[in-house]
């Protein structure tokens, strides 16, 4: 697996994220080769660590002032055995080519996590929407999809909101694909609005997952339930703001959160509501949240892992959740932590939280509520049902059967409670069955 391992890193240099989600999986896959050689012999782990398809594209925009500017476009087709490319738009500076491999490498295995007919892919742009005007944005995205409009569609490539994408740049896109195809495919695009195709779980599907699949995890590994305990959640956006809904509606108090600029704390529980109504309506930073709740306290770039707590959700951006910060959670008598995130902690706090006996839970698990809505949509479009309604209860279904796959390939391969390892292998054995059926392709 080494050899293999530093084959693929020569192949793909200076992409250090890809390499690390590479490394994360591979590393816990002996087992399952070992059991199938099949999977050695026919090279499934080298062209499975391959994505089928690269494209980048230039996207030029003007702003307001009547500047020209230049960014970047992405979208990687990592692996369609199981469906149609299936993944997010992110669009952050900090987006490059190795990010999105490295997210659409993940989507392989947390969409085959799901057991819904999804391929995967991810795609993105350097573009920062933080600042710009609607129509700033709108001119941004009607760009973008000029030049993606021709490798999606329904059967082929769906894309959906991620980081910086949310209901507003979805709809831009959406409708300047309508504009340059002349057609009304609802299913080429997912994160609608439920007045136009979307379904109404979908905004708050990823965090509710998350937390849906902490709860079944803590129950399994330590018997206790998310009732009165303390929790932490990093990040403001979707899934940190409605997994933060859910903890609270499922008992638990969640006394911080936080943005790139600092964190709040409200030892009295933070007001979930003002939270959303801050980044959703006035599009504003958390520290405005002082202005209607002045016992809370704000901590310019503090780190929220420095407090006490039960449960910790990392709800923000890779590589967040770091060695010292997991050390920091185990002496502070952290139980759980619930990666709602992609790939938010280090392998080396990764190994710290697992060796002193902290539950565990991989994004690739524990936030795949969002995708698996995602695929309800597509199937609500495919029908041209006027019924965008999926309830909380079918993403509740899906998040128990994620949680038992992979609780139940943790003890098949002899390590009970390794969330990573049985995540990592009940996704690549569908995959890779998948993958040898359609013979060399």
């Amino acid at each position: 697996m080494e050899s293999i391992y530093q084959q693929i890193i020569s192949r793909n240099p200076g992409e250090p994220e890809f390499h690390q989600a590479l490394y994360e999986v591979l590393e816990t896959l002996t087992p399952v080769l070992e059991r199938h050689p099949e999977y050695h012999e026919q090279k499934i782990i080298e062209r499975l660590c391959e994505p089928e398809r690269q494209i980048i594209f230039r996207v030029p925009w003007e702003d307001d002032d009547g500047q020209i500017h230049i960014n970047r476009g992405f979208r990687v087709g990592f692996n369609s055995s199981l469906g149609p490319y299936k993944g997010g738009l992110r669009f952050h500076p900090s987006v490059t080519l190795g990010t999105i491999k490295f997210l659409a490498f993940e989507q392989t295995f947390k969409n085959a996590l799901t057991g819904l007919p999804i391929g995967s892919g991810k795609g993105g742009s350097d573009f920062d929407p933080k600042g710009k005007s609607d129509r700033e944005v709108m001119r941004f995205c009607q760009s973008f999809m000029t030049s993606l409009y021709r490798h999606i569609g329904e059967s082929t490539d769906v894309p959906a909101g991620d980081i910086g994408v949310g209901a507003r740049e979805i709809g831009y896109l959406f409708g300047q694909y309508k504009r340059i195809t002349q057609r009304y495919e609802a299913g080429v695009i997912t994160g609608k609005s439920p007045g136009w195709g979307g379904t109404l779980i979908r905004k708050k599907s990823t965090g509710y997952g998350a937390v849906f699949f902490c709860e079944d995890m803590l129950r399994a590994v330590h018997g206790e339930e998310l009732k009165d305990k303390i929790a932490l959640v990093s990040g403001s956006g979707n899934v940190a703001t409605y997994a933060m809904e859910k903890l609270r509606a499922s008992g638990a108090k969640v006394i911080a959160c936080s943005d790139s600029g600092g964190v709040i704390i409200d030892q009295n529980g933070i007001d979930v509501d003002a939270i959303i109504r801050i980044k959703e309506v006035e599009r504003q930073r958390i520290y405005t949240y002082l202005d209607s709740h002045p016992d809370a306290e704000y901590i310019e770039n503090g780190n929220i892992w420095d407090i006490p707590c039960d449960i910790a959700m990392p709800c923000a951006t890779q590589n967040e959740l770091e060695a010292e910060d997991a050390q920091k959670l185990v002496d502070n008598g952290c139980l759980a932590v619930c990666e709602g995130a992609n790939m938010p902690s280090t392998p080396e706090a990764i190994k710290i939280l697992q060796k002193n006996n902290v539950a565990f839970a991989p994004g690739k698990a524990a936030n795949a509520g969002g995708v698996a809505s995602s695929a309800l949509e597509m199937q609500l479009n495919a029908t041209h049902s006027s019924s965008y309604e999926y309830s909380e209860d079918r993403l509740h279904e899906i998040m128990n059967h994620i949680h038992k796959t992979c609780c139940q390939t943790a003890e098949e391969f002899g390590e009970p409670h390794n969330y990573v390892l049985g995540a990592n292998i009940a996704g690549f054995r569908r995959v890779a069955n998948a993958m040898l059926a359609f013979g060399l392709i």
